[in-house]
């Protein structure tokens, strides 16, 4: 399934919506509207989620949607639900929260997709928007609710199959067409110099350090899973000698014409221990190698750049 943004101003809508209420790693959110048509999803309009505080405890954002809904049917304009958008802070979208909500999107709505917008990395020239959807793997897992360790086995899922990406493609107008270009000629030879900007150091530093915390994250998430395994391993020994001891017992009681000793329930003797849930350690997983292609990506094109001006230097 391929992703078709109509109209620009649904773009800008969203990245508006940042400018006004998004401050720093404050994260904003909204509705995605449009139809299916074919094998694509067309997002023809948006609105924002507005922000509210613990005072607004009366807030209800299902009866906000759908009265959003009701007004743009009531003036013709599309109004189906077709996913949401989310701004993203250095890459850091892969959360327990982003899967359960979409997860909710996409159980109600099968095609339904979660934009997220990345306003750092536009911010250094380029437009970071990408469309994602749950795997049908990650959505049996989801339905099931089965997040253990041989869960997750069984269903043979890893961090990279649990989001898959949707292309996206951004169609205007012939009139914004012509206004772009418009602006584009208005546009100053300076601004259009940023672009070689080489100064990366801050942009890469912060992806690095929280990379860094993520990587602890997972170490910390090791260490449990490994001292869950230790315990269990420790368990199935307590067990296997107890067995062991009763089954000599019975038979030294039977050379004796003793009756053997009554039956006890072993699982209530030995209870197991509660293995951690592993769909955060996946979540972490995934985290980590959007850290890493974000800082791949970004280094690739500074080394672009650096090798663009060693050429502008050697012709001057």
């Amino acid at each position: 399934m391929g992703l078709k943004i109509n109209e620009l101003w649904v773009v800008l809508k969203i990245i508006k919506h940042y400018q006004e209420e998004g401050q720093g790693s404050e994260v904003v959110q909204g509705v995605l509207l449009g139809l299916v048509v074919d094998d694509r999803l067309e997002i023809t309009n948006c609105f924002p989620f507005p922000q509210h505080t613990e005072d607004d405890a009366d807030f209800d954002e299902v009866q906000y949607q759908m009265e959003m809904m009701r007004s743009l049917r009531h003036v013709n304009i599309d109004h189906l639900h077709v996913g949401w958008y989310q701004s993203t802070y250095y890459g850091s979208f892969v959360s327990r929260a982003l899967l359960d909500s979409q997860f909710s999107y996409q159980h109600a709505i099968e095609e339904s997709v979660v934009l997220i917008y990345d306003p750092i990395k536009t911010a250094q020239g380029s437009l970071s928007l990408k469309a994602y959807r749950l795997t049908p793997k990650l959505m049996e897992i989801c339905k099931e609710k089965d997040f253990t360790p041989e869960g997750l086995k069984k269903a043979n899922i890893g961090f990279e199959h649990m989001f898959e990406e949707v292309p996206i493609v951004i169609k205007n107008s012939h009139l914004i067409s012509v206004l772009m270009w418009e602006l584009e000629d208005k546009s100053t030879v300076a601004d259009k110099h940023e672009l070689l900007n080489l100064s990366s150091s801050n942009h890469l530093e912060k992806s690095l350090q929280l990379l860094m915390d993520r990587v602890d994250d997972m170490s910390q998430d090791i260490v449990k899973y490994n001292t869950y395994s230790r315990n269990l391993s420790k368990q199935q020994q307590q067990k296997h000698q107890y067995l062991q001891r009763r089954q000599q017992e019975n038979a030294q009681r039977q050379s004796r014409g003793e009756p053997p000793l009554p039956e006890e329930d072993i699982t209530k003797m030995f209870k197991p221990p509660q293995p951690p849930p592993r769909m955060d350690t996946l979540l972490i997983a995934g985290q980590i190698n959007n850290y890493c292609q974000n800082v791949k990506e970004f280094t690739s094109q500074n080394l672009g750049k650096l090798f663009m001006a060693e050429a502008l230097q050697g012709h001057n």
